[in-house]
């Protein structure tokens, strides 16, 4: 069991039946009385998100998630392929529990799934990765007030904005949390 005062962000546990990973966590204490504590969780089985509110005090019970080094191999329209960068295993994941975080996975790719009792019921991207500009708006001479952005297409199809200086076949660094362009790579 674990206290609610110490849930923090990308910490999981269960409640009735149901495994939930934190996605925020706030500590609210008015004047008088208990804090309340409230956390926006992610169901990992249903993916679906929920706000849930516990007086301090309160218990849940935590899990222990055991996280497996894998890369990305290819989808085949409905499945995710992976290797288990271990043992050579090859786990396969619905396409929907990525959502549309599924737009930032590319072949060999490296990244974590998590596992419960044998049930794969999360992931975790790394933090940044590069891409490869497959198509950008075009950029109008002049437009360089209030730091401007553009319109860019990456090699997996995600689109993001980007400053007007990105051209096609540029490599640019991607923050995977925010979905943001953080830097050209020379390459």
């Amino acid at each position: 069991m674990i206290d609610v005062n110490q849930l923090r962000k990308g910490a999981t546990f269960t409640r009735d039946g149901e495994l939930y990973r934190v996605l925020d966590y706030k500590h609210i204490k008015t004047g008088r009385g208990n804090a309340t504590i409230r956390v926006k969780v992610r169901n990992l089985r249903t993916s679906s998100l929920t706000e849930m509110s516990f007086s301090s005090g309160n218990s849940v019970e935590d899990i222990k998630v055991e996280a497996r080094n894998v890369q990305f191999l290819y989808d085949d329209g409905e499945f995710l392929h992976f290797m288990d960068l271990d043992n050579y295993e090859q786990p396969q994941l619905r396409k929907d529990v990525f959502g549309d975080d599924f737009m930032y996975l590319k072949e060999n790719m490296a990244l974590k799934l998590n596992s419960f009792e044998g049930e794969i019921i999360d992931y975790e991207l790394p933090s940044t990765m590069e891409y490869k500009v497959v198509e950008t708006e075009l950029a109008v001479a002049g437009d360089r007030a209030n730091n401007p952005t553009k319109k860019i297409k990456l090699e997996t199809g995600l689109e993001i904005s980007a400053p007007m200086f990105i051209n096609v076949d540029d490599t640019v660094r991607v923050n995977l949390d925010e979905g943001s362009y953080i830097t050209r790579v020379n390459s």
